[in-house]
């Protein structure tokens, strides 16, 4: 493991939006100019929350970071343990420089073995990629929030049965990682009907992710098991399918509500971009 002791207060967990492509890194040119930038601060800021909930100095930063992205899926929980991961800059049409970015921060394959070992106890199937990179669902946003790119970083995969409830269970198997100063980390966008956002349709995303962020923030912010509920059945929610026509930028919101246990969830930024809403939540 990464520490030998619990943590007295157990880090939360968080599920944060890490923008289109690499957005905080060009001018931006499809929308206004500074449409990712309240974001971006946002981003930046995430650290010095994340070490108000530490209980000594001696945690000022995580020990590691657990990573789910919404641009890694697999058949079965799939678990990064390169010991240096590299990027995968699977974003297209972007300017040249965006593709030379660099986030050195090193992977943790005894971490990963933990995550492993967790998961299987649980019941769920697993296997370890020793070859698997970053995508840009994990150097983006550590770029700006832990820009050092010194703490060791463990992304796992989401399967492509995208079931909430099985995510949310993968969640729960791992909860325990957040009294070992590991943070959990959910990386998607919570609007994400692109065609409707580059199309042009603001006024109706402005509706539709209104109506779903509302319904969303109220299953974050009830009781654990109501919670769980709801985000199982999220696709009854208003405006859900028209808010998340594919829901892999949804998910990694439910494995961190399985990680925050019986810890209660707030929405702790919004934001409108490209004329829709869009939120982060933290549980615990």
């Amino acid at each position: 493991m990464v520490a030998n002791k619990s943590q007295q207060n157990p880090l939360p967990t968080y599920y944060i939006p890490h923008g289109g492509g690499p957005c905080f890194f060009m001018d931006w040119t499809m929308g206004p100019a500074d449409t990712w930038d309240k974001m971006e601060a946002w981003l930046r800021q995430l650290s010095t929350a994340v070490y108000r909930q530490t209980d000594s100095e001696s945690r000022a930063k995580p020990d590691a970071i657990v990573v789910f992205s919404a641009h890694w899926e697999n058949e079965v929980v799939t678990i990064n343990s390169s010991a240096q991961p590299p990027l995968y800059f699977d974003y297209y049409n972007f300017p040249p420089h965006t593709y030379e970015l660099s986030y050195p921060a090193p992977g943790h394959p005894e971490l990963a073995n933990t995550i492993e070992n967790l998961l299987t106890k649980a019941g769920i199937a697993c296997q370890q990629d020793p070859d698997h990179g970053f995508d840009h669902g994990v150097f983006i946003p550590f770029l700006l929030i832990y820009p050092e790119a010194d703490i060791p970083i463990v992304q796992v995969s989401l399967t492509t049965s995208l079931d909430p409830a099985e995510h949310i269970a993968i969640g729960q198997a791992l909860s325990s990682l957040r009294e070992q100063n590991v943070l959990l980390v959910g990386s998607g966008l919570s609007y994400h009907n692109m065609s409707a956002l580059m199309t042009g349709s603001g006024s109706s995303a402005k509706a539709e992710s209104d109506a779903f962020d509302h319904w969303l923030s109220e299953a974050c912010e009830a009781s654990p098991k109501e919670r769980n509920q709801y985000l199982s059945n999220w696709k009854s929610a208003p405006s859900a399918l028209q808010a998340h026509p594919r829901e892999e930028h949804l998910i990694p919101l439910m494995v961190m509500a399985g990680a925050g246990g019986e810890d209660k969830g707030k929405a702790i930024f919004k934001d409108n971009v490209l004329g829709a809403t869009v939120s982060a939540f933290q549980f615990g």
